[in-house]
């Protein structure tokens, strides 16, 4: 695959650049630390509402490089060096994914599966450890996927080249900062204000939706199925980040899931919600997330399995090159990370040592399936990660709900994690900067983001049984590990009634979406398996919202693409991290006054 040139040519995985620039320079790691703090918040606010979050690196390069040049013009600090604001955006970035590490997904479902809670200091430790197996396999994969392959990583070829033109065009870059700041201060007004009056005026479209095999008096009004306007900033954000493609199966998903199958769930019966209740999100999403799960899981094996199944085929025969292994200092660190991750798993959950062996070596190996997908095509598979994960444990330790939810949290939150952070490494390879100091970033940023992420987390959701799978708080994520793990658990007998033969219709679906999409030359019209399987998880209102900024930003590319270029990734950022900043805030308050 082509990709940008490095600046200047690297030969050795671990070697030091030339450039004789500050790079790891104690303000370049406390701005990155401290952007971090900023920034994890977002997304595990993100994370526990629509089950997304975002690549914080860009974000990081502009607020970084706005900070210094203003401290600059009023101060007389120092140039903001290039080199050190790429250990800026390493260090704020794996801080920001540390949501990989299991915090919206399998801590959330152990939780309401086993009702297991954890204290601040135990989810901070548990969370690093798991991130910092997922640095060790970053640095062993960097060689073969970044050096030898050459793989492209889009996310990180974006950051390096956004790096290159703040510093080419640096007037620019400044208007993108202001961009990015104003929307997010607008977007943090807005929540604040409807935290302060108590709601956000949700506004419920009119009409009904069919009920098939019932009178039509009986009909339901959309408004109950979750079909309203929400002025949540933040979807028009994300909206602007997904694309087009995405935001279009989220707004067919949820049509085929809230307005055709939740009116037929209604009419057999299997639902009977409380016709006093503002609107049956709770119920309904008890029966839909079966086969929205089905649809997301079999979409993205499916995928996995026929992207796999074409690189073999594409170097069969090929000569395999000796990979370079990193020196024993690495050596020693990833055993420690190894063991770290076994004995936490035995003390904290029980998991016997074997086990414990297995998921950090299921680690390994599905770490390089999840790097060489983001590799080639920029998209993280960690929704089919996990479930592999899931599904090993269902086979190594069948029945056994802690197990199964805390080792494939061990996998999946690993190889989450190494891919994320080889963006990292490909973005400082093309830069020219020092692995062994990007490695030492990424670790201080994942210890920021474990402290930072644990207490946001635990902030937000005091008390998970209540508030999560809830209108507020879908968690999808959650409900997916939830729902995977009960049935690994309890067989059949965990599905509620109905629910079986929407599954199958819904695996067949996927695994068709995902054939079509591999040997397809219309592909790009193709709805995506998993954005339809996430629009049966959440409420309508968020699939239109995430619709609407996707129509909106694409609306702005096609009649002002110069403009639209610039500024509205920066604005989407904004958005996200104005609204998630207000509720996290507005959430401390909460606590504070009792």
């Amino acid at each position: 695959m082509c990709e940008p040139a490095p600046m200047r040519p690297r030969t050795h995985a671990l070697s030091h650049p030339a450039h004789g620039q500050p790079e790891c320079t104690p303000r370049a790691l406390v701005t990155g630390i401290l952007i971090g703090a900023l920034l994890t918040p977002c997304n595990v606010y993100s994370g526990l509402k629509i089950g997304w979050s975002f690549n914080m690196s860009i974000a990081a390069c502009l607020l970084s490089f706005g900070y210094w040049r203003l401290s600059g013009n009023l101060l007389g600090s120092r140039a903001w060096g290039l080199y050190e604001n790429n250990i800026n955006q390493t260090t704020a970035s794996a801080a920001a994914s540390i949501v990989s590490g299991g915090l919206v997904a399998p801590i959330p479902a152990l939780t309401l599966l086993t009702g297991r809670e954890f204290d601040w200091p135990v989810l901070s430790l548990w969370v690093f450890t798991v991130s910092a197996l997922g640095i060790a396999v970053a640095a062993a994969l960097r060689e073969p996927m970044i050096l030898r392959d050459r793989l492209t990583f889009p996310a990180g070829v974006a950051t390096a080249e956004t790096v290159r033109e703040i510093y080419a065009r640096g007037r620019d870059a400044a208007a993108r900062v202001r961009m990015l700041a104003g929307a997010a201060a607008a977007s943090a007004a807005a929540k604040l204000a409807f935290e302060i009056a108590g709601a956000a005026p949700r506004l419920a479209l009119p009409g009904q939706a069919p009920l098939f095999g019932a009178p039509s008096a009986a009909a339901p009004p959309l408004g109950k199925l979750g079909f309203a306007l929400d002025p949540s900033l933040l979807m028009l954000g994300f909206g602007a980040i997904i694309g087009p493609r995405v935001g279009l199966s989220l707004l067919l998903g949820a049509l085929i899931a809230w307005l055709a199958v939740a009116p037929w769930v209604l009419a057999q019966g299997w639902v009977a919600p409380d016709p006093a209740a503002v609107d049956w999100f709770g119920p309904l999403v008890q029966w839909l997330l079966w086969p929205g799960v089905t649809l997301m899981t079999t979409a993205s094996l499916a995928t996995f399995g026929l992207a796999w199944w074409r690189r073999r085929r594409r170097h069969h025969g090929r000569n395999r090159q000796r990979i370079p292994v990193p020196g024993p200092g690495f050596a020693g660190a990833a055993l420690t990370a190894l063991a770290a991750a076994v004995a936490l798993q035995y003390i904290l959950f029980a998991i016997p040592p074997l086990a414990g062996i297995f998921a950090v070596g299921l680690a390994f190996a599905l770490a390089v399936v999840a790097a060489r997908v983001v590799g080639e095509t920029g998209i993280p598979p960690i929704g089919a990660i996990g479930k592999v994960a899931q599904l090993g444990f269902g086979a190594a330790a069948p029945g056994n709900l802690t197990a199964n939810l805390m080792g494939a949290n061990v996998t999946g939150g690993a190889a989450g994690q190494c891919a994320d952070l080889l963006n990292d490494l490909k973005c400082g390879h093309l830069l020219g900067a020092t692995p062994r100091l990007q490695l030492f970033a990424q670790l201080c940023g994942v210890l920021t983001g474990s402290l930072v992420g644990s207490l946001t987390y635990l902030t937000l959701i005091p008390d998970p049984h209540t508030q999560l799978l809830s209108p507020e708080w879908p968690a999808p994520a959650v409900a997916t590990w939830k729902a995977v793990a009960e049935v690994l658990a309890h067989g059949l007998a965990a599905i509620p009634q109905g629910a079986a033969s929407a599954m199958a219709v819904a695996a067949v679906t996927g695994a068709l979406l995902a054939a079509a999409q591999h040997w397809s030359a219309a592909r790009r019209w193709l709805p995506s398996g998993a954005a339809l399987g996430l629009a049966f998880v959440i409420p309508a209102w968020i699939s239109l919202g995430l619709f609407l900024g996707a129509a909106a930003a694409a609306l702005a590319g096609r009649l002002a693409p110069a403009w639209s270029g610039r500024f509205v990734l920066a604005m989407a950022a904004g958005l996200v991290a104005g609204e998630s900043l207000a509720g996290v805030a507005a959430a401390l308050v909460r606590m504070a006054a009792g």
